[in-house]
């Protein structure tokens, strides 16, 4: 895959075993990257995930929007719907994308963060953990951080947990994560934001809290 400067174009990533769909897109002048893990039943062309990462790349970020299944896994988790849920698989696909990065000479001097949504989520924080200070940043937006179990206290990068104040089951889950980790840390509510954040307004005010947590953190 090359990057793309400018629009986006669909390329492959080879990670051992297996060959996943994505695309890299890395401003000129870029001070950090950011890896996207989508959550439950999505894929990298996800509509919330693709406009997050339309913001992190106007403040100078580059970004990875990569599926973390294969064509054949995706068919296999609609019908059965337990891979979305395979933690250690998803976690263990995230760090192999991450190691695919640090190899490219055009990507390997970027600090790197990861942005998860729901299951995707905890495969980030699992795969911070493991990574340790490879990893400076972790935003969860919607995010089901508690799937990361054991892995929390060992986070190092600094995580933010953003929730909707509507999506009430997840406030709590949320909350039960957020007293497990160790690192720096930070928990905001959305106000007016369901789980999906449709309402107007409250995606762009994930985006924006998510580009000044990376803008400070991949600084450091």
């Amino acid at each position: 895959m090359k990057p793309n400067q400018e629009n986006g174009q669909e390329g492959t990533i080879p990670l051992g075993r297996v060959t996943l769909q994505g695309e890299l897109i890395i401003p000129t002048g870029a001070k950090g990257i950011v890896l996207f893990a989508h959550g439950s039943g999505s894929s990298h062309h996800s509509p919330r995930n693709q406009q997050v990462a339309r913001t992190l790349r106007q403040a100078g970020l580059g970004t990875l929007l990569f599926d973390l299944l294969t064509a054949e896994e995706e068919e296999l988790d609609m019908r059965t719907r337990h891979l979305r849920f395979d933690i250690e698989l998803l976690a263990g696909r995230l760090g192999d994308a991450t190691a695919w990065i640090a190899c490219r000479s055009e990507t390997k001097h970027l600090h790197i963060g990861y942005f998860g949504s729901s299951t995707g989520a905890a495969a980030a924080l699992v795969a911070a953990a493991k990574l340790g200070e490879k990893i400076s940043a972790v935003v969860s937006r919607g995010g089901r951080p508690d799937l990361a179990g054991p892995a929390l206290p060992e986070v190092k990068a600094a995580t933010l947990l953003m929730v909707g104040e509507r999506d009430t089951a997840v406030i709590g889950l949320n909350e039960q994560a957020f007293a497990k980790l160790r690192c720096p840390k930070e928990l905001k509510i959305i106000p007016r934001a369901t789980h999906l954040f449709e309402e107007p307004g409250t995606l762009e005010e994930v985006a924006r809290l998510a580009t000044e947590w990376f803008d400070r953190k991949l600084q450091r």
